[in-house]
């Protein structure tokens, strides 16, 4: 039987409105793709963008899922147990 992620129950947020790396927006930079934390709604780029402001995001809070906010994409990661939620 494949592993489960156990942090589902941690799900507050579903979708967001914003379309925009906030982080990268304060500093004046550029991201490649968006990642959505389903724990507070943060907006931050992925680890294909120079900043990772997602991957910090979940080191400095520790929430563990995001969901790929990119037109078309509705998989889920979990940093805790680094699986792809599909």
């Amino acid at each position: 039987m494949p592993a489960k992620c156990s942090h589902l129950d941690q799900i507050r947020i579903k979708h967001t409105d914003k379309h925009v790396c906030e982080d990268c927006i304060k500093i004046g930079d550029r991201w490649v793709h968006l990642r959505l934390c389903l724990s507070c709604g943060h907006v931050g780029c992925c680890d294909s963008s120079k900043n990772k402001h997602a991957t910090k995001h979940f080191h400095a809070t520790t929430h563990p899922l995001v969901r790929s906010n990119e037109p078309g994409e509705d998989w889920v990661w979990c940093y805790l147990d680094e699986m792809i939620i599909e």
